[in-house]
């Protein structure tokens, strides 16, 4: 039976699976993403994350008929490169990820944004498979984004469905992109954690970094937000519901341009707020709806974290 393997590279951190031609999973593992370095760097925790995935399917590495690797930033899958990966760290120009991975594994490597692969996975075996054209909106450390319209992705020339740098302010605040008034600003978890540092410095009281520095975390993941909320931490309630708002406005407007059937909701804060999450997103776009009288339904991920890495697997199949 021929095995996959398949990386999801988050800013946060890096998920492996590999999986048979039922697209079950045979081994998996997780590893952080390196905070500090450059692309070799990353690619190092890629390479040690699937031989980890690997040794727990008892294969080697070289074994795979190829590993797929779904990745944030700008890429090119026919070379192989990322470029403009912000929230990685040194990625300033193109990297050729597949070429050096595929170097490191002794196997094919093929390269695909995301979001993207992840919103593949949900149609083909998630959320997204009983929509015949949805949105995916991935809420984690950027906001991304991926349209089906017939059962299949639409790729544009290469670029469509970058939700988080739509406008939801003009003039607004500051993206890692380097534009201005961008989603991300407001909602992306990197941004939101930014935002809450400042606010700490200048005096308001949270347990956001009590709670992080509990736990052994370096940032404020998913599950940090989540437990400053359950105990009514009043910085991190505003800045998530800031968070909602703006995405109501940016799926909103993408609806209005589109008219799909449904928004699928996932990455590291969509699937950690969940249904009441879902919930939450789908009043705050209602105001921004030309035509309010039949919202599409706004639905969490089935596959959760491990939709990225199943959907980077596809990238093989």
């Amino acid at each position: 039976m021929a095995l996959r393997g398949g990386i999801d590279l988050g800013g946060t951190k890096i998920e492996a699976v590999v999986v048979d031609e039922d697209s079950a999973v045979r081994g998996s593992a997780r590893r952080e993403t390196p905070r500090t370095g450059g692309p070799q760097d990353v690619v190092r925790e890629l390479a040690a994350a699937i031989s980890e995935a690997a040794e727990a399917a008892e294969v080697f590495p070289e074994e795979l008929a190829g590993v797929g690797v779904g990745s944030p930033g700008e890429v090119d899958r026919r070379a192989g490169t990322v470029a403009r990966a912000g929230n990685l760290p040194g990625w300033r120009g193109s990297f050729p990820v597949a070429e050096e991975l595929g170097q490191k594994l002794g196997t094919q490597v093929r390269v695909g944004n995301d979001v993207r692969v992840a919103v593949e996975a949900e149609r083909v075996l998630g959320a997204g498979r009983r929509y015949r054209s949805f949105l995916g909106v991935w809420w984690g450390t950027g906001i991304g984004g991926a349209v089906v319209i017939d059962r299949k992705l639409w790729l544009g020339l290469g670029s469509a469905g970058e939700l988080g740098h739509t406008v939801v302010r003009l003039g607004g605040a500051p993206c890692p992109c380097g534009r201005f008034g961008c989603l991300e600003a407001y909602a992306g978890r990197g941004s939101m954690e930014r935002r809450a540092r400042r606010a700490q410095e200048k005096g308001a009281k949270t347990v956001l970094f009590d709670l992080m520095q509990k736990n052994k975390r370096d940032r404020l993941t998913s599950g940090v937000w989540a437990a400053a909320i359950e105990r009514d931490d009043e910085l991190a309630i505003r800045l998530v519901e800031r968070a909602i708002s703006a995405l109501g406005a940016g799926i909103g407007s993408a609806l209005n341009l589109l008219d799909l059937d449904a928004v699928v909701v996932g990455g590291g804060l969509g699937t950690r707020f969940g249904d009441d999450g879902a919930r939450r997103i789908a009043d705050a776009m209602l105001p921004h709806l030309f035509v309010d009288d039949r919202p599409p339904p706004v639905v969490v991920s089935e596959l959760g974290d491990s939709g990225g890495a199943l959907g980077a697997a596809l990238l093989v199949a």
